[in-house]
């Protein structure tokens, strides 16, 4: 006998062999029909797989969270199936489930084509529709391999061959087509829905090697319900919009050229937009009891020896020998040089937290096909900063910095989504003990902010210790990760670091490693996506342009501009003679949030007509009345409340709208 424990606590006993189905069809037929897996001991398996041992015990449906990486795998199986009875032939290699779908890589020698993926996505809502059979079966190592050989499937003879010896080889079979895997899977090929739809179209070396033949990848997307598919088509057509580096292109604000891989050309205006995101965050660190330093760029390898850094990211790194032997690195990240600067000179506990920032300019070896954008650059600057503190400080200022980053991501126009502890990595410098403490006092230290779940990513800690990853919501929805904060008891001891405690005695400092937008250009990258290029008027490169009906209301509108930027505005004229409603178009398209028309009347009468974008309408003010107000709406929201105009942060926004 085994012994089940449900969800409510209840425990029941069953014979050994049980399946999941059975338990679900003793407790009701309905609940039988909408069952597609079950959960033991927090494992996924098969609905119709036989239970070897007793647990924890949850029946899933389609609605559960968890079942979709699983209905995902069961589309790339038909997707598989599909594509070999619409051309026989063809090799199938692997096809897992991944962020939003799924893909699968075949080997045939003619090429896929867009058209192709209709005829394809059509064979698969048939093989749905068929109602196959999904069963898993437990197959001989030598077996299996003759088999996959036998039929033409050399690339699944090769990935068992590489499975290590004594592990299961299990194959599924779903009807008569049957693949290498290890599941779980859903009942039968109905169970998977017709929520999914065909991408797009690319290649992948075999294994991932471009010494390996060029397989043909097929991407899609599956979904739980017809509902969330939609939602997904809508949110890629836009992010497609949205795409930042056509916005870029756009809105003039940078390019990247294959001379300088990686790097990025901010031209004016998009240095405009960098320049008032730093500002904004030097202000808010200031305020937050930050002191700024600037560490050298480039240091002897021995430095990135003792902190552990060669080691790691070595081959990541840029280099480069002098004449006198000695071999530099471009720093990779800033901490060994914050380090060195709380080392120069004696540092008491009176000293300490020490809040040391940086906006460090870091370099990094990303391979060529890695490259995205500003999202994934050689290239980048962080707004980087190390706070060193004594033990019993790590709360608060772990308390205190989750609020300054919740604070900024409101101002930005951002949402924190999700907060996440990466946990300890294979490869690590530290006792378990160390990594122990670190992890349950960063995590304490979470749920002390007020952060209600943090969700555990075991192995993906830095190799000094934990990590919090903080990933925000965007205006349509997807998240990123940019803020992080590690607790770090590694690098003051390999870098000695010391302070002198209250009793006398020399004692390590914790070293907590924090940023909020992680890499300024991709936390610019992803504000140009969430706001479509349409900035808010304190972040919008040219916040005003002063545009002209007649010529002769030229001098009139350089005195609008003189005086808007007098207040401090950006502003931009514009005394083209053409229709002034062929200039408010191409002003609009470039996403100028204020255009000031001026004409005759205007001018005899000192005023100007402002139109908003995205709005058909027009106010109209009087020159010293519309800067005023033009002035107090594009504060940047920390100074508009430190002057009282603003009670929360991310205020600013609300009162624009209004």
């Amino acid at each position: 006998m085994i012994d089940l424990i449900f969800p409510d606590g209840s425990k029941r006993s069953f014979d050994e062999g049980v399946t999941g189905r059975d338990v679900a069809a003793g407790i009701s037929k309905s609940l039988e029909k909408k069952a597609i897996l079950i959960k033991l001991d927090g494992e996924l398996l098969d609905l119709d797989r036989p239970l070897e041992k007793g647990g924890r015990f949850e029946i899933l449906t389609r609605e559960a969270p968890e079942a979709l990486e699983t209905i995902r795998h069961d589309v790339s199986h038909i997707l598989a199936e599909a594509v070999q009875e619409l051309f026989p032939g063809t090799q199938v290699t692997i096809g897992p489930a991944i962020e939003d779908g799924f893909y699968y890589d075949f080997a045939r020698d003619e090429p896929f084509s867009l058209d192709d993926l209709a005829k394809i996505e059509q064979r698969m809502k048939e093989i749905v529709d068929r109602d196959e059979p999904i069963r898993r079966e437990e197959w001989d190592r030598d077996e299996a391999i003759r088999h996959f050989r036998d039929i033409g499937e050399e690339y699944k003879a090769q990935i068992i061959e590489s499975i290590p010896a004594g592990e299961k080889i299990t194959v599924y079979k779903q009807g008569q087509w049957k693949d290498l895997c290890r599941g779980p899977h859903l009942p039968s090929t109905k169970a998977a829905g017709k929520a999914f739809k065909l991408t797009k179209l690319a290649g992948a070396y075999w294994r991932g090697d471009h010494r390996n033949p060029m397989l043909q990848r097929i991407y899609g997307t599956a979904w739980a319900t017809e509902a969330e598919l939609e939602a997904y088509i809508h949110r890629i057509e836009e992010a497609e919009k949205r795409d930042h580096r056509k916005i870029g292109r756009a809105m003039d604000l940078f390019h990247m050229q294959e001379e300088a891989k990686g790097m990025i050309f901010w031209h004016p205006k998009g240095w405009t937009l960098y320049r008032s995101v730093e500002a904004y965050m030097r202000r808010m660190l200031d305020d937050d009891g930050y002191v700024e330093v600037k560490a050298p760029q480039i240091m002897d390898r021995e430095m990135w020896e003792r902190s552990g850094h060669w080691q790691k990211f070595g081959k990541n790194m840029f280099t480069c020998e002098t004449e006198e032997g000695e071999v530099l690195a471009v720093k990779p990240m800033n901490c060994p040089g914050h380090v060195q600067i709380f080392n120069h000179g004696q540092k008491s506990y009176r000293d300490l937290p020490l809040r040391m920032a940086e906006f460090g300019s870091c370099h990094r070896y990303e391979p060529s096909g890695a490259l995205h954008g500003i999202f994934r650059v050689r290239a980048f600057t962080q707004d980087d900063a190390h706070i060193f503190c004594r033990e019993d400080q790590i709360e608060a200022e772990s308390t205190k910095f989750i609020r300054l980053l919740e604070a900024v991501y409101r101002d930005c126009g951002l949402e924190l989504h999700a907060v996440k502890l990466a946990l300890r990595p294979d490869e690590r410098f530290g006792t378990d003990e160390i990594w122990d403490a670190a992890e349950q006092k960063l995590e304490r230290a979470a749920l002390a902010a007020g952060i209600e779940k943090v969700e555990h990513l075991p192995g993906e800690g830095a190799f000094y210790g934990p990590k919090l990853e903080f990933h925000l919501k965007d205006a349509i929805g997807r998240t990123w990760q940019c803020g992080t904060l590690q607790l770090d008891y590694v690098l003051p001891e390999r870098l000695d670091a010391e302070y002198v405690a209250e009793d006398g005695s020399k004692q390590r400092p914790v070293m907590l490693h924090r940023a909020i937008c992680g890499s300024m250009e991709r936390f610019i990258g992803v504000m140009i996506e969430s706001y479509a290029g349409a900035f808010p008027l304190w972040l919008a490169p040219v916040q005003v342009v002063v545009t002209t009906i007649t010529s002769d209301a030229d001098d009139f509108a350089h005195k609008v501009a003189a005086d808007l930027r007098a207040k401090g505005l950006r502003v931009e004229t514009d005394l083209r003679n053409e229709k002034i409603n062929y200039k408010i178009r191409e002003h609009s398209l470039a996403k100028v949030p204020v255009i000031a028309v001026v004409g005759r009347r205007e001018a005899e009468e000192g005023k100007v007509a402002l139109r908003r974008l995205g709005s058909d309408g027009q106010e109209i003010l009087a020159l010293d009345a519309a800067a005023n107000m033009l002035a107090l709406q594009a504060t940047p929201p920390d100074l508009a409340r430190a002057r009282g105009a603003l009670s929360a942060p991310g205020d600013i926004g609300a009162r624009e709208a209004g």
